[in-house]
């Protein structure tokens, strides 16, 4: 069957939506200026990576108003152990400099999307921690991996061709949990090799599974 034809998918993800649903992202926040720039320097590295230099940072730079008065290369002593830190850099400070205050900080796919450093991934994870009703579904590495393996969408290197084939195959009402859902199950179990089929909660439908039968 065509996947664009079968109308089961809630039913086949109810059990990891149950499994993962509200479970935070990874990246260490207490609120939305946080989020932003934890999301910005974890692009092409690691979660646990952000999170050991945060709270430094954060320290020092607490708001985008402290941001918005300095060049990138005061930045950089607190992100040099983060990939891309000299370009990154240099969006976040462009992003202060064009907001100027917290309070400016958008929430909305369109004007997150025109920000330096937030594509439509980011953009997505930010509407989702923010519990702002979703416009995408997250489609982080471990979503366009896994999303191919289990039959949900066809296989691409693309994010945002994956995300244009979830949200064809998947309700509206279940946007805004399903792609975090489905990046934890392919952090936590549906590894890239040797994963861990007999704890995945939706094995029963899973292309990956079948094959391997």
């Amino acid at each position: 069957m065509n996947l664009f034809e079968d109308h089961n998918w809630v039913e086949k993800l109810k059990p990891l939506l149950e499994k993962y649903k509200g479970k935070k992202h990874p990246l260490d926040y207490e609120n939305l200026y946080q989020l932003m720039i934890a999301v910005i320097l974890s692009a092409q590295d690691s979660d646990a990576n952000i999170n050991k230099i945060a709270p430094t940072f954060f320290k020092a730079f607490p708001n985008l108003e402290s941001l918005s008065t300095i060049e990138p290369m005061y930045l950089y002593p607190y992100v040099n152990k983060v990939r891309n830190f000299n370009t990154k850099s240099n969006w976040i400070i462009e992003i202060a400099k064009t907001l100027k205050s917290d309070k400016n900080i958008p929430t909305n796919l369109d004007d997150l999307i025109v920000l330096k450093g937030i594509g439509r991934k980011s953009a997505n994870v930010i509407i989702r921690e923010m519990n702002v009703p979703a416009q995408g579904i997250i489609t982080d590495l471990h979503v366009i991996r896994v999303a191919p393996r289990i039959g949900l969408a066809y296989d691409s290197k693309d994010g945002n061709k994956i995300e244009k084939q979830l949200m064809q195959v998947l309700p509206n009402e279940i946007w805004s949990e399903i792609g975090m859902a489905i990046s934890f199950l392919g952090r936590e179990i549906c590894r890239p090799t040797n994963p861990k089929c007999i704890e995945c909660p939706i094995q029963n439908n899973c292309k990956y599974i079948l094959k391997t039968l």
